[in-house]
């Protein structure tokens, strides 16, 4: 079956190519896609060539991970479905996850259409006034999620998110949906702008002591340390960063205050199912953050947008 593909070949270099793939198998669905949000902090790292897997650093001797299909998330319309596959049809819009890539280093990516999918990779989108690109970056969505998700606290709780790109965003969504007086700290202006459910600031400094919750969303274990003496005793600490081969936390420090540590990571379907439902109901906010779209054409465009910082960019979709 012939696709196509946005392909990193090599460390920093992106083209879109046409990938001969297996026919569709009994359990798998073919997906007709409208739309694919990148993540730009994952995928950026993994087209620099930085990691071997999804939380695995590539290390000296590791083989090179090229060529590749970033990404792992997109919407569209189902137009053939497996045999063995019961509860998706012909017509449906859908969100899909990862799907078949063979032939390249791994064997399944995300920017790809048509794209054969596994039937437990799919969630059938809902009926309501929410255009299809709103579900389009669920996966992460679902990040920011349950990085909120994960602490215990009390409404009026202090939260502060380290990190004001899309997991920073919807965690903090998440926290102040649950009742948290939350803080975002970032380096960027005009997104800071764009969390309007609590306080977003520059200035560590500004930042009240007594906090009950810090996410580290960006790997900035620096600034994780600079804020402990903010946090109170019990307070949580959820990690959600990519640290490379320096995440080494000292546990010591955190016992002093008794924090407890929370290590979020990938997805699950629970998750994604929770997710799904909170943007359906508006509680988290998704087509505000879209700041770019590119067609596919120009995917190569829409990498260079973060990879080589040509202007400020948030959220960016591929329209296929």
């Amino acid at each position: 079956m012939k696709v196509n593909a946005v392909v990193a070949i090599k460390p920093w270099v992106l083209e879109v190519q046409e990938l001969t793939l297996a026919e569709p198998g009994p359990e798998e669905v073919v997906v007709r896609v409208t739309h694919s949000w990148i993540s730009p902090g994952t995928e950026g790292s993994f087209i620099r060539g930085e990691r071997l897997a999804g939380d695995t650093p590539l290390a000296l001797g590791d083989p090179s991970p090229f060529p590749l299909v970033t990404g792992y998330q997109k919407v569209g319309v189902v137009t053939w479905v497996g045999e063995n596959v019961k509860n998706f049809a012909i017509g449906e819009r859908v969100f899909a996850s990862v799907s078949r890539t063979d032939g390249l280093f791994f064997s399944h990516g995300g920017h790809v259409s048509p794209a054969i999918t596994s039937a437990a990779q799919l969630w059938k989108l809902p009926d309501g006034p929410l255009p299809i690109e709103a579900f389009s970056g669920l996966v992460l969505t679902q990040v920011g999620y349950n990085c909120g998700i994960r602490p215990s606290l009390t409404p009026g709780d202090g939260a502060i998110v380290i990190g004001d790109g899309l997991v920073g965003q919807w965690a903090a969504q998440t926290l102040a949906e649950r009742g948290a007086v939350v803080t975002l700290l970032g380096r960027h202006p005009e997104r800071l702008e764009k969390f309007t459910r609590g306080i977003g600031t520059t200035e560590r400094v500004s930042i009240a002591g007594g906090q009950s919750v810090l996410v580290d969303t960006v790997g900035d274990l620096e600034t994780v340390y600079a804020l402990l003496p903010k946090l109170r005793r019990d307070a949580h600490f959820v990690s959600a960063g990519f640290y490379g081969h320096d995440g080494k936390i000292d546990l010591q420090r955190l016992r002093n205050q008794e924090i407890t540590v929370h290590t979020p990571s990938g997805w699950t379907t629970p998750r994604m199912d929770a997710t799904l439902d909170w943007v359906a109901q508006g509680k988290l906010t998704t087509l505000p953050l879209i700041t770019h779209r590119f067609p596919v054409a120009d995917a190569a465009d829409a990498f260079a947008l973060f990879l080589h910082r040509r202007e400020p960019s948030l959220g960016i979709l591929l329209d296929w």
